[in-house]
């Protein structure tokens, strides 16, 4: 193994070390914050609060792998809500209305990926461009309608446990597992997964060693947009409502977490385990201080703390370093100043 690969992996295994021992601290936190925190009731609210959000995260971590980030991954999840309580407001048969929503998903995650590989522009730029468009398209297909009529038999998918699970798993998070080992078997055991390092440590090596980055990135644009239009009806039923703005602000949350979990900002580097082990510190976290009592509307602050931790610790090195190399040729600046002055003088 190269030297540079095995401290990558060195780094990745010290980082979920260190997201275990926060896990291990948020339990003891919220114990001794509530003894409801445990509960089985208690837990299975806190599966409901982040299934969606943990279903967009692996397709953001691929993307984020690769050095693309997509930031229209909420608006996707409101755009398909909506489109939810429209089809059916218009008598399509539910079963009918998941294969168009989720079609639908697929056309707005390729358009994402249609203006980034084919026509050239940064991902971050269209996805925040595209996260307005897809909002807005939401707005126009309900107004400010709310449907909630929807049957008993796909609401209750919100709301009860998975069955066999001891009332402690959610539908939701039963289908996040399911897609987890999907994308970490994907990721971390097939050439494809590791051909995203590739594109994600140097794009053009990938496209010299024959990787097809354009294709693979759209591909994965693709995938994210369905992804989210699960996630989007799963929503709707778990509230039982479809309104133009379900899933506002999420996709922050959703990159908080990624970037919690190790995956590196800049591509290259991320793990599936360390994304599933910052869903339970994200989700723990939360669950315990609202059992606190702490403001709800608040919260933003413990996502913003949490997205710049995740961005500064893993780079706090290479931010050091570059601090002492600006002290170097502050001081090597002022000798020569020095230096001048006195043949100057």
């Amino acid at each position: 193994m190269a030297p540079e690969l095995r401290e990558r992996v060195r780094s990745l295994v010290r980082w979920e070390v260190g997201l275990s021992f926060a896990l291990v601290a948020v339990i003891i936190f919220g114990i001794t914050a509530s003894s409801q925190f445990l509960t089985s009731s208690n837990l299975f609210y806190l599966n409901l609060s982040i299934g969606e959000i943990a279903i967009m995260t692996l397709p953001m971590t691929m993307l984020i792998v690769t050095g693309e980030i997509d930031l229209s991954v909420a608006s996707i999840l409101g755009m398909s809500s909506a489109l939810t309580g429209d089809l059916y407001s218009h008598g399509w048969p539910i079963p009918l209305v998941i294969v168009a929503v989720i079609a639908v998903g697929a056309a707005a995650g390729w358009f994402n990926g249609f203006l980034v590989t084919k026509v050239g522009l940064p991902s971050l730029a269209v996805t925040i461009g595209t996260l307005t468009l897809y909002r807005g398209i939401a707005v126009v297909i309900l107004g400010p309608n709310t449907i909630s009529n929807f049957p008993s038999r796909y609401t209750n998918i919100g709301v009860t446990p998975l069955p066999h699970t001891g009332g402690y798993l959610s539908y939701s998070v039963g289908i996040f597992i399911v897609l987890a080992a999907v994308f970490a078997v994907v990721l971390h055991a097939t050439p494809a997964g590791r051909s995203l390092f590739v594109m994600g440590a140097n794009d053009e090596a990938a496209r010299y060693a024959g990787i097809r980055v354009k294709r693979t990135k759209l591909i994965l644009f693709t995938v994210s947009g369905m992804v989210c239009a699960v996630a989007g009806i799963l929503y709707t039923f778990r509230l039982s409502t479809a309104v133009q703005d379900n899933g506002i602000g999420l996709e922050l949350s959703v990159v908080t977490i990624v970037l919690l979990g190790g995956v590196s900002i800049f591509g290259g580097r991320g793990t599936i385990i360390g994304v599933v082990l910052a869903i339970a510190v994200f989700a723990g976290l939360q669950n315990a201080l609202l059992l606190t009592n702490f403001e709800q509307r608040a919260m933003g602050v413990v996502t913003g703390t949490l997205l710049l931790l995740s961005v500064l610790i893993p780079n706090l090195s290479a931010f050091i370093e570059r601090g002492r190399e600006f002290l170097r040729r502050r001081e090597l600046g002022a000798a020569q100043g020095a230096r001048a002055r006195e043949a100057a003088s």
